[in-house]
């Protein structure tokens, strides 16, 4: 490799101003040398012949001559020629080399895989598309990206249903903080159709992801609040329901998620269980069902924005009244004075919608809201990860300008940022690894 180099540089490229050229023309050339080399070394036998196979009907499949195939490698495409057995009883094909390399039903290698899963991941497909030909060299269609990160995604959106994989800790953290919530993302028509939703027509344009996740809170800042720990954070998403079915004793999908995802932070084991979130009932619902131990904590932040949202309804929105008024109810509210925000509420009742509800979302949290209670014990109020967490794991990939999602490719998708955000991509890759090669 090294002489054809030396060729492609010539006597005079030293002299050359044109320096990123000639790094481009000699990453292609030696990429594209590499993956002769890589292609012969796979090519030249070693594929152990059978005289059968057992097929997955229960017969057996037998050689039925070689086939070729293109795959597209991080070196570049690579053209492999695979043994082929044919079961004559089922027509089933099977390739027992493409098994053994991980490529088995695949375009690409799994180098490649790997990469596309991590932009289809971060960006939307064009971009992802564009990021593998600037950066690595690859020719990926938007399409391809698309269709191959879905694969990825449901693959392990199935591996994180079916496989119990706790995740490795040197010492469980003395509090464990668990958050649930939801945020809308635009669908495609066919998939709301016939859903009531919050259009002038009452129909919808969006369905609910519903968002889990767990974190640590051991360290403080300079002023003894309480800050999530680095890395602690770990996600599981999707768009399921999170009512019960009529069956005795049956969870509802996403209870189920939440479940998985407690077990693999050995949420249970841990000294002090912590629940945040905001006030929708399922959550508290879900909470008392399957966490009875954990401390409930309505977030603070959400229970400022309500009043915030009185006093607008009170005030109008450009009223000089608003801050002042909100202000003086969240410095109760930080102090835990419930009944003298309940008090001030009432006064405006009988003609204001928005402060009877608060009335009522305060008096059904009250217990929730004990916040310097909450404070004296060192736990976080209002982190604000639960709310982040939508908007880091679904909202910055899926609720971007122009798209409208599919319920199996957002399913996917959300699958696969949850694995890259939560450190998981390595893991569920040496488990198919296994099964792939096994």
């Amino acid at each position: 490799m090294s002489s054809e180099l030396e060729h492609l540089l010539g006597k005079e490229a030293g002299k050359t101003i044109d320096l990123e050229a000639l790094e481009q023309a000699m990453r292609s050339r030696a990429l594209d040398v590499a993956a002769r080399v890589l292609e012969r070394h796979l090519n030249q036998g070693g594929e152990e012949g059978f005289p059968v196979l057992p097929c997955s009907c229960g017969k057996e499949a037998r050689p039925a001559g070689t086939r070729s195939k293109d795959f597209l490698s991080v070196l570049g495409p690579l053209r492999l020629e695979r043994r082929y057995y044919l079961c004559p009883s089922c027509k089933t094909g099977v390739f027992p080399k493409d098994r053994t390399l991980g490529v088995d039903g695949a375009s690409v290698t799994p180098g490649v895989l790997r990469m596309v899963g991590i932009v289809g991941a971060e960006l939307s497909f064009e971009k992802g598309g564009a990021f593998l030909r600037d950066l690595a060299g690859l020719s990926v269609s938007p399409k391809q990206v698309e269709r191959v990160a879905e694969a990825l995604g449901a693959e392990m959106a199935e591996d994180e249903r079916t496989v119990f994989d706790p995740d490795p800790v040197a010492d469980l953290p003395s509090t464990l903080y668990l958050g649930l919530d939801g945020t809308g993302i635009p669908m495609r028509p066919e998939e709301v159709a016939d859903r009531p939703g919050k259009q002038p027509d009452g129909s919808s344009r969006t369905r609910e992801v519903k968002l889990c996740v767990l974190w640590s809170a051991e360290t403080t800042d300079e002023e003894g609040i309480p800050v999530r720990d680095e890395g602690s954070a770990t996600y599981s998403a999707a768009i399921e329901s999170a009512a019960s079915t009529d069956t005795e004793g049956e969870s509802s999908e996403f209870a189920k998620r939440v479940l998985r995802e407690t077990s693999c932070r050995q949420f249970d084991q841990v000294t002090r269980q912590v629940a945040v979130a905001d006030g929708a009932p399922w959550i508290w619902n879900m909470m008392n069902e399957h966490f009875p131990k954990a401390i409930q904590i309505l977030d603070l932040f959400h229970a400022k924005e309500h009043l915030g949202t009185v006093g607008k309804a009170l005030f109008g929105p450009e009223s000089d009244r608003i801050r002042p008024w909100v202000k003086e109810r969240h410095a109760e509210l930080d102090d835990g004075k419930i009944d003298a925000i309940i008090t001030e509420l009432r006064i405006y009742a009988p003609r204001c919608e928005e402060a009877r509800k608060c009335i009522g979302y305060l008096e059904t949290n009250r217990s929730r809201m004990r916040y310097p209670e909450f404070r004296a014990q060192g736990l976080c109020v209002s982190s604000g990860m639960v709310e982040a967490g939508c908007k880091v794991t679904v909202g910055a990939r899926l609720k971007q300008s122009g798209m409208h999602w599919s319920l199996t490719g957002s399913n996917a998708i959300i699958a696969l940022r949850c694995a890259k955000l939560s450190g998981r991509f390595e893991g569920f890759f040496e488990r198919r690894a296994a099964r792939k090669c096994g």
